[in-house]
């Protein structure tokens, strides 16, 4: 192979990353027809620095499909000149029938477009993006055959993207954003072309095929989640070729309205082919920031020019309350959370540092893992509440609409991330408030108890919130082993896509340590059982009484077509301490304990009870021992000091309002029995529990001893695992905490169909880190039931970043209104009974209450980032974003683009010289 042959843009192991997949380079006699049609269609020469070369991508798009006849038929069609096999053959001097042949398979294989008239098959050429290259990945049986021309589609863009960076003007760009019409609704009455309604009015012939950029991303296992089927419109001369091909079928003018607004709610955003001349395009891409290949310019090469719409989005930050909705579906994470409090030193809340429009552009400056780097905040920071909750819940959102009233919108917004609200409303720990900024004035919000209000209609059958499916995917059969909020917050958010779900839950009851583990007068099993109901109406089918491992395995449910399985089967052992006597009657289980009343058993718990621990577990043992019959006193004993206590305080507070003693400091030695029977326990003093690097380590003074005297010890010191049977066979690897061993993005464990999450997987913790992970499982689990999608491209990251406190301005002008609290319920009271005495806020409560959030945070825009989508308006409910126009950019004719580009390169060569010459002077 001469010199010349070899030539390529692309080095060695670059190549080789797409050419494997169809065969070894090495060694193969490259083809000079092939070079040569890949040349004329990507209208370059030989030589230069733009041209086709063996093994490169062109190449490679084309090599696998076509026969040497077929490409010397291919080089005798005209770019965007229709001609007849009749012309071709004249022209080509070959046999019609043959010519004839030749080109109805070069247009079925996207090498061509083919159109009838007059009864006529005429033929043409165009460009290879958009164009060629989206058709020959539309056809699925080449794309099944040769993988190699869906990685030759992604390559083709890594070839020519840093070439176009900042040289392309606005909006000049093969593919061009057309924004979300909702959006610029009035905006924009005297360019229609910016409307995309205009698009669909003017044309008869439509038709839809599944996204190209996503079928590439899925052959080469890179799907992101956002699924290919049925989201492109192709209209007019294309909507012909692709129903003719059969890449897509056809579909009336309504259902093509149809599909653009499904895609727009789900998440998806715009694009069209923009070189097809002012008010034209054939074809409407629904298209998301983390698949498309023209998104990825944007992206990648942060080249955000050559694809925005004339519009960028602008945020009041006096109606922002910094939900986040905007920013989840930005595709290209211009919007980020940000503060809207003034600060002492400012701060610096731009996200683009420097552009290509005035800096040469090398790969130093790309972004090219943005697919796994989005951030949710500025690095500044944002609300603390929204980053401190394991689920991320948009509190001043669902606060604000709860000040308007609008609860029923409120309730829809908490359930997008946490479809337990009344639960959570009644146990959550708080965290959110723990570390909210109106603390730091006089109390914080009182956001779990505007929840518990807000959440109030989810326990009323009649007016409870169910939420449409966003999907139907009920063909894929997914298995939840395990009722618990994990395992049911998995089970919520796979409903929403629908697909045909199946809880397996071994406890009779359904709501795992949500119904077993927690008493009564903190969460009423009503309130647990009306929030499973939404999952019931949702389509959930539940098989309680069921061990899976022992009444059947988790082959078995493969065999029965189940697709993929998530554990959630919680902690719900006690651990035990291994002391002397431990094994005596009288001493249980803290866990055991709970269930057992919960379940209604009759309890022998009498006389005087310890319990051992000093967590949220050992005070709803504590406190719900107080409440037996029989039951004479009740004392905690644990290792911490009071300080140190990893019980809620306010737990504490109501534990020792129920007159329960809380004896810190002491550890126990050993357990003091007679006959096999409890007569106390003796305790030694506790002078530290974690060593000078933080572990836990407790150290003791042997010479400070006591024993006390007891009938019941309830042993409230950890949870542990019981696996039984379930994970024989499965090689399911441990962790040596015995928890199951998962990734850390995808919780998928070493078995790649199951998935496990909550305190299985990360050690006991609250429900809401339960809830979080079973949201990020089913995720995970969406994904691997689809062919060629990874578990982590374009998943939200929850990079959030807490605003910084010490640099905010004092607060002045906020409401004095004082936190509004539930009447306390005495604990003499309260200790009599196993019901929730607790009442909720009044609604003038309500709107006290709400009124006194500062409003912390507040999304920001990167107008250059935005490429004018309008995704973000859709998702805003509180009007608080909008599309605002900052260009009047009609597009270019293919013809006169490449004047405008040399313009635009000089004017950027401009730029760059004259910011070396000066750079404290730069120039945008």
């Amino acid at each position: 192979m001469s010199d010349k042959q070899q030539k390529t843009n692309f080095n060695k192991s670059e190549r080789f990353n797409f050419a494997l997949t169809w065969a070894d380079v090495e060694g193969r006699e490259y083809r000079q027809e092939i070079l040569d049609l890949a040349n004329k269609i990507g209208r370059t020469k030989a030589g230069t620095s733009r041209e086709a070369v063996p093994f490169g991508p062109e190449y490679y798009a084309l090599a696998p499909i076509l026969s040497e006849y077929q490409a010397n038929i291919a080089m005798y069609l005209k770019f965007r000149e229709k001609v007849s096999a009749e012309e071709v053959a004249k022209a080509s001097e070959e046999p019609y029938e043959k010519v004839k042949e030749a080109l109805d398979y070069i247009a079925w294989a996207g090498v061509a477009f083919v159109n009838t008239v007059d009864g006529v098959d005429l033929y043409w050429q165009d460009i290879f993006v958009p164009g060629h290259l989206e058709m020959i990945n539309n056809n699925k049986e080449l794309v099944a055959k040769y993988p190699v021309i869906a990685e030759a589609f992604y390559y083709f863009g890594s070839k020519k993207g840093p070439m176009a960076a900042g040289i392309m003007p606005v909006g000049g760009g093969p593919m061009r954003v057309l924004p979300i019409e909702r959006s610029i609704d009035g905006n924009s009455r005297r360019a229609s072309f910016e409307e995309l309604s205009k698009y669909l009015n003017e044309t008869d012939v439509f038709s839809v095929s599944d996204c190209s950029c996503r079928t590439s991303r899925e052959e080469m296992g890179e799907g992101c989640g956002h699924l290919k089927e049925e989201m492109c419109v192709q209209l007019g001369h294309a909507a012909e070729y692709y129903i003719k091909t059969k890449r897509g079928r056809a579909i009336t003018r309504e259902e093509a309205f149809e599909i653009i607004k499904r895609a727009e709610d789900n998440g998806l955003m715009h694009s069209i082919p923009n070189l097809d001349g002012l008010g034209h395009t054939h074809a409407i891409c629904n298209c998301c920031g983390c698949g498309c290949y023209a998104m990825r310019l944007a992206n990648e090469y942060i080249n955000n020019d050559i694809v925005r719409s004339n519009y960028t989005s602008e945020v009041d930050e006096s109606k922002c309350v910094a939900c986040g909705e905007c920013v989840d579906v930005c595709p290209t994470n211009a919007l980020r959370l940000g503060q809207k409090l003034c600060s002492v030193k400012s701060i610096d809340e731009t996200i683009t540092k420097v552009t290509p429009r005035n800096t040469e552009w090398k790969e130093d400056k790309w972004n090219s893992d943005y697919r796994v780097n989005r951030k949710n905040t500025l690095d500044s920071g944002t609300a603390p509440c929204i980053t401190k909750c394991p689920a991320h819940i948009p509190v001043q959102g669902y606060i604000k609409l709860a000040s308007q009233g609008k609860y029923t919108d409120a309730l829809e917004l908490i359930k997008k991330h946490n479809p337990f609200p009344a639960v959570c409303g009644r146990i959550c720990p708080r965290l959110c408030e723990e570390d909210c900024t109106r603390g730091d004035i006089d109390e914080a919000v009182a956001i779990d108890d505007i929840k518990k209000f807000i959440a109030e209609k989810d326990l009323n059958k009649d007016v409870r919130f169910i939420p449409s499916k966003r999907h139907d995917y009920s063909d894929k059969k997914i298995a939840i082993i395990g009722g618990g909020p994990s395992g049911l917050a998995c089970a919520y958010d796979l409903l929403l896509d629908g697909y045909d779900v199946t809880v397996f839950e071994k406890q009779t009851k359904l709501g795992g340590m949500l119904t077993l583990g927690i008493p009564s007068y903190r969460l009423e099993k009503d309130v647990i059982e009306a929030e499973i109901a939404v999952l019931k109406e949702m389509g959930a089918k539940f098989q309680t009484g069921v061990e899976v491992g022992t009444d059947l395995t988790i082959q078995d449910l493969r065999e029965k077509d189940f697709n993929a399985f998530y554990i959630a089967i919680g902690a719900q052992s006690g651990r035990k301490l291994g002391l002397e006597g431990e094994q005596s009657t009288g001493v249980i289980s803290g866990v055991n304990f709970l269930r057992d009343i919960n379940l209604g058993e009759e309890s022998t718990v009498k006389g005087k009870v310890i319990v051992i621990g000093g967590g949220n577990v050992a005070i709803d043992v504590a406190r719900s021992a107080v409440r037996l019959d029989g039951v004479t006193d009740t004392d905690i004993f644990c290792l911490e000091s009071k300080k140190n206590m990893p019980a809620h305080a306010e737990e504490i507070k109501d534990a020792l309002d129920e007159d329960i003693k809380i004896n810190n400091a002491w550890g126990p030695t050993r357990i003091i029995a007679e006959n096999g029977q409890v007569k106390g326990v003796e305790f030694k003093r506790c002078i530290s529990t974690h060593d000078e690097n933080g572990r836990f380590n407790p150290q003791f003074d042997g010479t400070e001893k006591k024993e006390i005297e007891c009938d019941y010890v309830l042993l409230s010191v950890g949870q542990t695992f019981n696996y039984g049977t379930l994970l024989d066979g499965e090689d399911v690897k441990l962790t040596n905490r015995n928890t199951i061993e998962i990734d850390s993005v995808t919780l998928q464990t070493s078995k790649s169909d199951i998935f496990a999450g909550g305190d299985v997987a990360s050690g006991p913790r609250f429900a809401i880190d339960a809830i979080a992970a079973g949201k990020e499982a089913a995720i995970s689990i969406h994904r691997y039931v689809h062919r060629g999608q990874s578990l982590v491209f374009g998943r939200d990251t929850h990079s959030y970043t807490v605003l910084d406190k010490n640099n905010l301005v004092d607060i002045k002008g906020y409401d004095n209104t004082q936190r509004q609290k539930i009447e306390h319920v005495d604990g003499k009271k309260s200790k009599e009974t196993f019901k929730d005495l607790r009442g909720i806020l009044t609604e003038e409560q309500i709107k006290n209450e709400t009124s006194r959030c500062l409003g912390c945070g507040a999304t920001k825009t990167d107008e250059y980032l935005c490429v004018g989508c309008g995704a973000c308006t859709l998702k805003c409910k509180f009007d608080a974003i909008k599309l605002k126009k900052v260009h009047d950019v009609e597009g270019y004719e293919i013809e006169h683009l490449p004047k405008a580009v040399i313009k635009k390169a000089i004017s950027r060569k401009v730029k760059i010289t004259a910011n070396k010459i000066n750079p404290f002077n730069k120039t945008r």
